[in-house]
């Protein structure tokens, strides 16, 4: 059956090598589609609601696979119009991506690995990441290394794989005439994408207790977990 069981090829901009302008294009209009899809929106609503209004003042806080860094900005404004201080550090494994980042707070390095002390930041999130990861050891790790980095709150998000989203994804990118290639990874990453069982079962294995996996507008695996609270 269609989708049933994840796709495991490649994506065209996994490759670490493209060329530096093909990558700026490429995140630009990955920004514009996620803006679309109201990426941001399930982060103003899930952060608040577990930290509450008077935690969410200041907070720092880790984008795992941060890519041009958009989603940190996207979230700082928002926060700043309530008054809030939301400081974000950016990874990302791609260095052309990292250039792309605005601010000092851009690091290169794997979501396998992090380079970063156990409970350095109030939240470490990431957006439409893990489906990049080849297996689902290597998610298994990124969920790993995600909770021993935050001192409070884990969010995490990924495509949701099924039949509607791929069909209106198509649509979608046949409207905006985007180019060949970045329409094929996009229907791809869906391809790539998780299942609501297939992620409670690797927070288990991750050693995240309590881990409420949950599905999104029909579109996303949402994943949040608490070490206090």
């Amino acid at each position: 059956m269609f989708l049933k069981c994840r796709a495991l090829q490649a994506e065209y901009f996994d490759e670490l090598d493209r060329p530096a302008k093909e990558m700026a294009e490429g995140y630009e209009m990955l920004t514009h589609i996620n803006r679309l899809f109201l990426l941001a929106e399930p982060f103003k609503m899930v952060l608040p609601r577990l930290l509450g209004a008077e935690r969410c003042r200041s907070l720092t806080l880790l984008d795992l696979g941060a890519g041009n860094g958009s989603l940190g900005i996207v979230l700082s404004r928002w926060a700043a119009q309530r008054g809030w201080n939301w400081q974000f550090t950016n990874l990302d494994l791609n260095t052309q991506a990292m250039l792309l980042c605005p601010g000092e707070r851009c690091v290169t390095g794997s979501a396998l690995l992090l380079p970063f002390r156990d409970e350095t930041f109030d939240v470490v999130v990431a957006s439409q990441m893990a489906h990049h990861l080849p297996g689902e050891g290597e998610v298994s790790r990124h969920f790993q290394e995600a909770w021993r980095v935050t001192r409070d709150v884990l969010f995490l998000n990924d495509l949701h794989r099924n039949v509607a989203l791929y069909a209106a994804l198509w649509l979608l990118l046949r409207v905006q005439r985007v180019p060949k290639h970045f329409r094929s990874d996009a229907l791809l990453s869906v391809r790539r994408g998780w299942r609501v069982k297939e992620w409670r079962r690797l927070a288990g294995q991750a050693g995240i207790p309590n881990a409420r996996v949950w599905l999104y507008a029909g579109t996303r695996v949402m994943l949040e977990a608490r070490k206090r609270g």
